[in-house]
């Protein structure tokens, strides 16, 4: 029999491989692993593998031309994504909150995105003179007044400060302030709001105090808070939320982790609210030393506003940054049934694990591309659908274009898409850059107006994707991808659209 290729609408190349004994093939797909594809009779195939079980037609697949070979048609017939229809399941945002180097107001923070603006400075809440990284996106006039009590204040990590503000903005700004939450069910409300690095200052003051005035000088609040855990403790201590409670932990993933397990809460009907999302404060001696020792962060003390430079020839690492970004996920019947203002809707989400190094990704961009693609097909969206991308695009050499192929590879017409970088202006805030960007990606849709990519200054050849070069740009959103991939191997993509009841 001659060989037989076919182009799906996910944009891999399927080419036929060994016949096994029971009649299926193992067919490669375009540098991923291989899928089972199984005959099933009267001209019909199901496809197992990076794409979920799917019924083609082989008179829309193939045409047999007159070498005798089967090849692939232009525009093979797959049937559509089914979307979410049940109201208990599909999930909408009716809330935003944030900590940012802009501030803690969403709009504020969008508006300066869109100017182009830089929140890299350099680095004064401790001597980093010595450091040969002295600059960071450094959260500056930080205020939690009305948020966190005054004697809590005083002892508790800022990565639990940003995540109380950030989330109790949330709450506010989805109609769900402190009396209207006393007349709803508590315990079908709940938090899952993670960090990378959880209280680092609380563990950094710990140890200092160890080694240079003993254990009996240790602060109380050492193990409290420094655990990852205590983010969505102390917000659903504060708030009364009894509903699923815990933190995810997954590095540079860990806000948009934390959004898909929010959702699978809501559609498995364990909760009908959960607030999601992620907090980091790690401009500390400790964590920016050790940041230095990695060798993975931009060097650039002479010009800090230019250091991250995504897609860049001439970019240099990634440049440390902090912050919180929280957003109110809930069922579109209880948003509907309170009234509520959806702000998007959330459509899908996955994750995939690289299995292959601590700190860099897969040359062959086998997990993230996966990660797209499984994402979409949780959310019912074909490829041809999305029109934006929120990279996660930290300014590394090597995790830069390793992003840019795994798109390439999920998308078989890149043409349509643009694709931006949030942390070309507030640097890479780890646990919560997910989070940050989730809300990038809210406003993108709200607004129509996509953020510039600054300090593009001679664009990386292999990056053929529009990537808002420098000036904002207005684009209509069909259906957006956020993307987030974390050191150890952890890739986490949602996916975020306009709703439309």
């Amino acid at each position: 029999m001659g060989s037989i290729s076919c182009l799906s609408s996910y944009g891999l190349i399927f080419k036929k491989g060994k016949e096994s004994r029971n009649g299926s093939s193992m067919f490669p797909c375009n540098g991923l692993r291989a899928v089972e594809i199984k005959h099933l009779g009267s001209a019909r195939f199901e496809i197992k593998g990076l794409i979920p079980s799917s019924v083609f037609s082989a008179n829309n697949l193939f045409s047999i031309a007159k070498c005798g070979r089967i090849k692939a048609m232009a525009s093979p017939t797959v049937s559509a994504p089914k979307r979410e229809t049940d109201p208990k399941k599909r999930i909408v945002i009716t809330g935003m909150g944030l900590v940012s180097v802009f501030g803690n107001d969403v709009d504020t923070f969008y508006n300066k995105l869109l100017d182009g603006v830089s929140g890299i400075t350099p680095i004064d809440k401790f001597d980093a003179s010595e450091y040969p990284v002295r600059f960071a996106g450094q959260i500056r006039d930080f205020s939690s007044k009305g948020y966190v009590e005054d004697k809590d204040d005083r002892c508790l990590d800022n990565t639990w400060k940003y995540c109380l503000v950030a989330g109790k903005r949330a709450l506010d700004d989805a109609g769900l302030g402190t009396e209207v939450l006393e007349t709803m069910d508590k315990t079908r409300m709940g938090v899952v709001v993670g960090s990378g690095m959880g209280g680092m200052s609380s563990l950094s003051n710990g140890i200092k105090a160890l080694i240079q005035e003993g254990y009996r000088k240790i602060p109380p609040f050492t193990v409290p808070y420094s655990i990852n855990n205590m983010g969505s403790a102390l917000l659903a201590i504060d708030t009364g939320l009894m509903g699923p409670n815990y933190s995810i932990s997954t590095t540079c993933a860990t806000s948009n982790f934390c959004f898909v397990a929010a959702a699978n809460h809501i559609r498995r009907g364990d909760a009908d609210v959960m607030v999601a999302g992620g907090a980091e404060s790690i401009i500390n001696p400790l964590a920016v030393a050790g940041f230095v020792a990695c060798r993975a962060m931009s060097q650039r003390n002479d010009e800090p506003q230019k250091a991250s430079r995504p897609w860049d020839k001439n970019r240099d690492g990634f440049v440390v940054g902090e912050g919180a970004g929280v957003l109110i996920m809930e069922s579109l019947e209880h948003a509907m049934k309170r009234g509520a203002r959806v702000v998007a809707e959330y459509l899908g989400g996955y994750v995939t694990y690289d299995a292959y190094h601590m700190t860099n990704p897969r040359p062959d961009g086998l997990a993230v591309s996966s990660c797209i693609i499984k994402s979409l097909v949780d959310a019912g969206v074909a490829p041809e659908e999305v029109n934006y991308v929120n990279a996660h695009a930290t300014s590394t050499t090597v995790g830069d274009l390793a992003e840019v192929n795994a798109i390439k590879k999920a998308f078989r017409n890149t043409s349509e898409i643009k694709m931006n970088a949030t942390k070309s202006m507030i640097g890479h805030a780890l646990g919560a850059a997910g989070g940050l960007e989730a809300i990038v990606t809210i406003k993108a849709i709200n607004t129509g107006w996509l953020h510039p990519t600054i300090n593009q200054d001679d664009l990386d050849p292999e990056v053929t994707i529009d990537t808002v070069p420098n000036v904002k740009k207005q684009h209509e959103i069909n259906v957006a991808i956020s993307n987030s991939f974390g050191f150890g191997g952890h890739n986490a993509v949602v996916v975020l659209a306009p709703f439309k009841p």
